[in-house]
């Protein structure tokens, strides 16, 4: 966290732009406290307007009175959308106090929070390490906001993680999931990985298999709050939906025709289902390139997902960096899709790949419709977590709108997530006290959204 965050609390953070706006700078100590008041000039300076010296015309830096209590109180009007230093100098000396920074957004913004999540991991249900429950404790402690558990052939453990908290308040939105796989057999092959992230009910279990054979056909493992689920259907009426669906699609010579329409059947399932439907990392290495490079091709050309995973779970550099150079030529070619961000992780604990990738979303409500309509409408940014120094990948309005948040908000925010994601982990491992801490912590993350975003 940066020392000026440890030092002064600026408050509102996030404001609409060309409305006037109440800002306090508030102390937090002793040594942080202002003396002689009327010693001290307060400046704002829009980040995209230029030096003063350099571009006087623009006006940059004006300076303007203020009130004084202890704390530092004004009023602005912050004329556009960008990020704007709150400059506090001492009038004799000319020393800079202290500069913090503060962000005006255009109407369409207001009323979107940030909100980060990983959409993609394993538990120890698959191939995971640890169980369902202790993920979702551990991912909320690294100030994760929502996250699917998304285990390979299997829906359930999802649930199970939802379940193992629904009878205490938590501000962590765990989100039905689960990596779709279909029966293989010789002739009917997709290897192609996909996230259903949740989708209110299994496609995994729409077909006689790993799932059905572990926990059966009940609709309880199978849907999320009821939501109607197809009945179970053989591998055999599987197949024959698939080549049913292939001999509708226009599938070009050189793209084998069951793997793209069982991919196709998988995201229109999904979509069925509510969810979102991601194409996954196809430049995993796995032998080669988990996907044929045409097959790629043809499948960001057709869109028939909802989001692109640009940025996995691996630290090499072809995995993210190539599908983040994929990313930006298919915009420069007019073609567009959503982007996200997940660690693919398989262990939440001395794990160095467990938080390489994340999604920032800027959604109405930590919920997981509200989550999904967003990326679907474009409002989301890919966070590479890779390095110390963090990346963006996305538009670059909402990317430099991520950059002030991940520096001026989050430190802030992870706070309280470590805070409840401990609570929660002594809750699911029988600690006493736990619930009742859950139950006194209830809220804050909402009230410091309040405080920090006046919209």
């Amino acid at each position: 966290m940066k020392t000026e965050l440890h030092y002064y609390d600026i408050f509102p953070k996030v404001f609409p732009a060309g409305k006037e706006v109440k800002i306090t700078v508030k102390p937090l100590g002793a040594h942080a406290e202002f003396k002689e008041s009327e010693k001290l000039s307060l400046a704002v300076y829009g980040l995209d307007d230029g030096a003063p010296r350099d571009y006087p015309d623009r006006k940059n830096g004006v300076e303007i009175p203020f009130e004084f209590d202890g704390c530092i109180k004004f009023h602005y009007v912050f004329p556009k959308e960008q990020q704007y230093f709150i400059r506090i100098t001492d009038k004799e000396s000319g020393k800079r106090i202290v500069q913090l920074s503060v962000y005006a957004l255009d109407e369409d913004m207001c009323g979107r929070y940030p909100f980060i999540g990983d959409l993609h991991m394993h538990t120890c249900r698959s191939d995971g390490k640890e169980a369902p429950a202790i993920v979702s404790a551990n991912y909320r402690k690294h100030g994760y906001d929502f996250f699917a558990i998304t285990d390979h052939n299997r829906y359930y453990p999802s649930l199970e993680a939802i379940n193992a908290f629904k009878d205490v308040p938590i501000e962590f939105t765990i989100v039905p999931g689960e990596e779709v796989h279909m029966p293989k057999e010789p002739g009917f092959i997709n290897d192609i990985h996909i996230v259903n992230f949740g989708g209110n009910y299994s496609v995994n279990a729409l077909v006689e298999g790993v799932q059905t054979g572990e926990v059966g056909k009940g609709a309880e493992y199978r849907s999320y709050k009821g939501f109607p689920c197809p009945e179970v259907i053989t591998k055999e009426q599987f197949q024959k939906e698939v080549l049913a669906l292939a001999d509708t699609l226009d599938i070009p010579e050189g793209i084998e025709s069951f793997t793209y329409a069982c991919c196709v059947w998988i995201f229109n399932h999904i979509k069925k289902a509510q969810g979102l439907g991601i194409f996954c990392h196809p430049y995993w290495i796995s032998n080669v390139y988990q996907v044929p490079e045409t097959m790629t091709d043809y499948m960001l050309e057709t869109q028939p997902f909802d989001a692109f995973e640009v940025l996995g779970g691996e630290s090499y550099y072809e995995q993210n960096g190539f599908q983040t150079q994929k990313y930006y030529e298919d915009r420069a070619k007019g073609r567009n899709y959503p982007i996200v961000g997940s660690t693919d992780s398989h262990g939440s604990v001395n794990n160095e790949n467990a938080y390489v990738a994340s999604t920032m979303v800027f959604s109405p409500a930590n919920e997981k419709d509200a989550i999904i309509e967003s990326v679907k409408d474009f409002y989301s940014v890919a966070i590479d977590g890779i390095s110390k120094e963090f990346r963006l990948v996305g538009d670059l309005r909402l990317s430099r709108y991520a950059c002030f948040l991940l520096k001026e908000f989050f430190p802030l925010h992870d706070d309280l997530c470590r805070e409840e994601g401990r609570a929660m982990k002594d809750y699911v491992c029988g600690v006493d006290g736990a619930r009742e801490t859950l139950e006194f912590i209830s809220g804050r993350m909402k009230k410091q959204r309040e405080k920090y975003f006046a919209f």
